[in-house]
């Protein structure tokens, strides 16, 4: 279990748009990772009038679920963690329209695919034990190098 303190060095996020409470499991052989968020109502998406985070936040909780097993290989090979970015989401059901306070998210993702700095991951959400959300995401990874490249040459 990797709790949200040590996250902090695994993953780009900071303060409050660090949404992800801890990391459950992870297996880098397989390329899977359990982990989940805490609903509050000081979450940075949480919108009074639903009384709750809207449930397309929950593509954010896997994203950052990606961005946490990212980071935990990069630690094992011993590099710096790489920034990812979310190149598309082009498959996503949600069952539920908002995410209560009090609540807890649990979220699945597994690589399904690698070409080059394109990964696709499969991914699910649960609630109370139930699948609330499922989907698919590609995201590209880039180091520091690379990042500012992409920045200098598209400005």
């Amino acid at each position: 279990m990797i709790e949200k303190q040590e996250l902090e060095t695994i993953i780009p996020h900071r303060g409050k748009m660090l949404l992800l409470s801890r990391v459950n499991s992870y297996d880098l052989e397989k390329r899977t990772l359990s982990a989940e968020y805490h609903i509050s109502d000081d979450c940075i998406f949480f919108d009074p009038s639903l009384g709750g985070v809207p449930s397309w936040v929950g593509f954010e909780f896997m994203a950052q679920a990606i961005s946490a097993l990212s980071g935990i290989r990069d630690r094992e090979l011993g590099i710096k963690p790489r920034i990812g970015f979310i190149l598309s989401i082009p498959t996503m059901q949600m069952d539920i329209p908002v995410f209560s306070p009090g609540s807890a998210v649990v979220v699945r993702v597994e690589e399904v695919d690698r070409t080059g700095m394109i990964y696709t991951f499969s991914t699910e959400a649960f609630l109370e034990g139930r699948k609330i959300m499922e989907g698919k995401l590609m995201v590209m990874e880039v180091n520091e190098d690379g990042f500012d490249k992409l920045v200098m040459e598209n400005g």
